[in-house]
């Protein structure tokens, strides 16, 4: 096989699918992970012209490294890591959960990070390797909100400057993509979305499709390693007391 690999983590459904299409449209080998979402991985596979799916639970770090591993000595030109999957669940800055934390920091930190650490010291390319990771502009526009999820988040993009600081091959690149709210997410109804989406100084909805776009970017570009990319329309300038998500609730029923 001629084409470039690239595993896309979380990569059924939502950004991870969009991801997916992106790369798959720009002639790359898409590898599709996916957690329990196997008919939707599947389903995506089977529109793509050169793709495969894989399984993996991200809440046990240990097999996250595994399989990471186990790719390495399979393909032979594996160009981009793709850490997209992610855990949103709600505990706030009163009392953390115990179980919300858990899954918030190996799902969305310890497994990413290990994944990448894997990827660089065992992956193969013939172009360089790159790792491109999701973070979140809350991490710039702090509120309290998703309390679990917040820390995991900043202990992800810290490993992400740490290893693109550690990276021995100059043609080893590491980059941060932090979105703004670009999709409806936890409980949040699309009329809220429609609020909450146009939070940011443009006042606009950042297209879903603009972060895949970011990614290609990114891993066909020269950007230096350790950027972090902002695309969420200025939103993460801004200062937002709380999650736009409770925000929009709030003005919703308001005007209502």
């Amino acid at each position: 096989m001629n084409r470039p690999h690239i595993l896309v983590t979380g990569g059924a459904k939502r950004i991870g699918s969009l991801v997916c299409r992106a790369f798959a449209a720009a002639g790359w080998h898409v590898i599709i992970h996916y957690g329990t979402s196997r008919p939707a991985a599947e389903d995506l596979a089977a529109t793509l012209p050169s793709a495969e799916t894989l399984q993996c639970d991200l809440a046990d770090p240990d097999a996250a490294e595994e399989m990471v591993c186990t790719l390495a000595a399979r393909l032979e030109d594996w160009r981009v890591l793709v850490n997209s999957a992610a855990v949103f669940e709600f505990d706030g800055a009163d009392r953390i959960d115990p179980g919300v934390f858990a899954r918030a920091m190996a799902v969305n930190a310890q497994s990413p990070a290990r994944m990448a650490q894997a990827y660089l010291r065992e992956g193969r390319s013939r172009a360089g390797r790159c790792v491109i990771d999701f973070l979140d502009q809350k991490l710039e526009n702090i509120n309290p909100d998703f309390f679990s999820y917040t820390m995991a988040k900043a202990a992800f993009a810290a490993a992400t400057r740490m290893q693109a600081m550690a990276a021995v091959r100059p043609e080893d690149r590491v980059y941060g993509i932090a979105p703004g709210a670009m999709m409806p997410s936890f409980d949040q109804n699309p009329d809220e979305h429609e609020v909450s989406g146009r939070m940011n100084l443009l006042g606009r909805l950042t297209a879903p499709e603009e972060l895949a776009e970011a990614a290609l970017f990114l891993a066909e570009g020269s950007l230096a390693s350790g950027q972090v990319l902002y695309v969420d329309s200025g939103q993460h300038l801004l200062s937002q007391p709380r999650d736009v998500l409770y925000l929009a609730r709030e003005a919703t029923t308001r005007s209502g």
